[in-house]
């Protein structure tokens, strides 16, 4: 009878053992299939910033410097707050004589601030308060992207933007887990992969990035507000106007 007991106690025990050895593997399964259809659902996004073509579902504008002009299009569809504030600022005349007051040669220059010293924003969304970052795995900042400056996470973006400059290749370490292949291979011809998920591309230059690029191979100096950098213009180049050349329903 004991050795009855004993074999019952084991066969039980194999049969647990059994059931958990199963069930790890099916969850080991699940979770690869699950990674590998994430992946390729990434690989097959519509990615807009590939083409400077402007789409049904995007805006554009011509920002007018002493510099030369810049044009842009712009995603609504991915970026509706970034985008709608942009645009009314601009119909208002907001960006009209600003300065590129933040310039880093291979890297990015920064405008969006009437007071010209990086301090002052504008939001005419989210009653009229900083808002959210809007992160999109469609948008990247690859050289020549759009995105709001911002404060940190949580409700601290509104009017003041950047171009990303930076012609050097910066592919290095990105992951086809975490980006699409297109967008790796873009990165090849420049960009900032490491601002990625902490700030809002809102849109893309498609022509007047020679422009860009004199803007950022402007002479600098020490940044008041942040000495150690080198990134205050001497000659700043500014805003003249900003002229929409196809706009945006955003009550449709």
């Amino acid at each position: 009878m004991e050795n009855k007991k004993n074999t019952n106690i084991i066969f039980g025990g194999l049969l647990v053992l059994i059931v958990v050895i199963i069930g790890g593997l099916l969850y080991f399964a699940n979770s690869s299939d699950s990674k590998t259809d994430a992946k390729n659902d990434l690989q097959s996004v519509e990615l807009p910033q590939l083409s400077k073509e402007v789409g049904k579902d995007e805006a554009e504008v011509q920002i007018q410097t002493t510099a030369g002009n810049i044009n842009i299009k712009l995603f609504p569809k991915l970026a509706p707050m970034a985008v709608e504030n942009f645009l009314t600022l601009a119909k208002e005349g907001y960006y009209k004589n600003n300065e590129f007051f933040r310039v880093i040669n291979d890297f990015m220059i920064q405008t969006g601030d009437p007071s010209n010293k990086g301090t002052g924003s504008k939001s005419v969304v989210n009653n009229n308060k900083p808002f959210a970052t809007e992160i999109s795995n469609q948008l990247y900042h690859i050289r020549g992207a759009v995105s709001l400056a911002n404060s940190g996470p949580g409700e601290t973006s509104s009017s003041q933007f950047f171009i990303v400059q930076n012609p050097q290749a910066a592919e290095q370490g990105l992951s086809t887990s975490k980006y699409p292949e297109k967008i790796i291979d873009t990165y090849k011809k420049g960009g900032s992969p490491f601002l990625d998920g902490q700030y809002t591309v809102f849109g893309q230059v498609i022509s007047g990035m020679d422009v860009v690029d004199k803007i950022a191979a402007g002479k600098v100096e020490a940044n008041p507000n942040n000495p150690q950098e080198e990134s205050s213009p001497v000659n700043p180049e500014k805003i003249t106007g900003v002229k929409i050349i196809k706009g945006w329903d955003f009550k449709k």
